[in-house]
């Protein structure tokens, strides 16, 4: 189930919930007054939810404030302002307000379903990317097993040589990762914008590669064979509550296997709601033209 059904369901079960209590309101007359305020406040579903055709998934959940007679609203405001985190909330005595509850199992459902997803071959296609897998197995192993997502397959180990570019000045490499979803969301943004930004330094990339189950350390493995100068590697963060689809860009000058994870330079959180897909793909490029003029990554880099 996607992020739009789930958003449909939310907003229909809100929608006969404030049915249901405009009914009961007619039919019970002023006994209806005597019900708890905060009852009330649980089940009242604002108009915007319903007209709004944005998706749930995202850091605007918390824009509304529920705090009936919050001491300071401006301080409040600037708060929900300064982060996408749960702030003014509030509750219905000991529970929270049904809208709040449908909205947070609404984001962990969302979070599941990315680590259980897979990237389209179409996205694949799109791009051109050579695929190659782990040794993962599949999701649940992946999950418990991680060292099992740094090392390919020996049948990928075979295709990467007959079939990819070695020695490149650049290598990118896309894996799904723990988000799915951020691959789908950002790839078509991110991967243009750091190829017009390699163009831009005078660099040229390798054949790009697609790696299944992959987990950040495959990318020493894939150095190992391939030996690029730099490695790129687009890979989807862990989901959280706030975003599901955020992309890590992980950069490492000659990697090979036995790195240490201070040898890596990331750029985490590429979304829509922290730093732009476009942006970010331009950004990496100027730090992988960096990288090669100081023949370093990691802590040493200056950038």
């Amino acid at each position: 189930m996607d992020s739009l059904d789930l958003e449909e369901m939310t907003t229909r079960i809100m929608q006969e919930l404030q049915q249901r209590l405009g009914t009961t309101s007619e039919e019970k007359g002023t006994s209806q007054s005597r019900i708890n305020d905060e009852f009330h406040q649980q089940e009242q579903l604002p108009s915007a939810v319903v007209e709004s055709n944005e998706s749930f998934t995202g850091p605007r959940h918390n824009r509304r404030n529920n705090i009936p007679q919050p001491r300071s609203a401006e301080m409040l405001e600037e708060l929900q302002a300064a982060t996408p985190a749960r702030i003014g909330v509030w509750r219905a005595g000991t529970r929270p307000l049904t809208r709040e509850m449908l909205l947070f199992r609404c984001d962990h459902a969302g979070a599941v379903d990315t680590v259980y997803g897979e990237v389209s071959d179409k996205l694949i296609e799109k791009f051109q990317l050579f695929q190659v897998e782990t040794l993962y197995e599949n999701t649940e192993n992946y999950l418990k097993r991680p060292d099992m997502g740094r090392l390919l397959t020996d049948e990928s180990i075979d295709r990467l040589r007959s079939g990819c570019q070695k020695r490149a000045q650049v290598q990118i490499v896309v894996s799904d990762g723990l988000s799915a979803n951020a691959i789908e969301h950002n790839l078509s943004d991110v991967y243009p914008s750091l190829m017009d930004s390699l163009n831009a330094y005078g660099l040229k990339a390798g054949t790009p590669i697609f790696v299944k189950g992959g987990r950040v350390a495959v990318m020493d493995h894939i150095g190992e064979i391939l030996e690029p100068d730099v490695l790129v590697m687009l890979i989807g963060e862990r989901p959280g509550l706030v975003s599901s689809s955020s992309m890590s860009a992980y950069m490492c000058y000659r990697p090979r296997k036995g790195m240490v994870e201070s040898a890596r330079t990331v750029l985490s959180n590429i979304h829509q709601g922290g730093t732009p897909p476009v942006e970010g793909g331009a950004h990496i490029g100027t730090i992988v033209s960096k990288m090669l003029e100081q023949k370093t990554s990691g802590v040493k880099l200056v950038i």
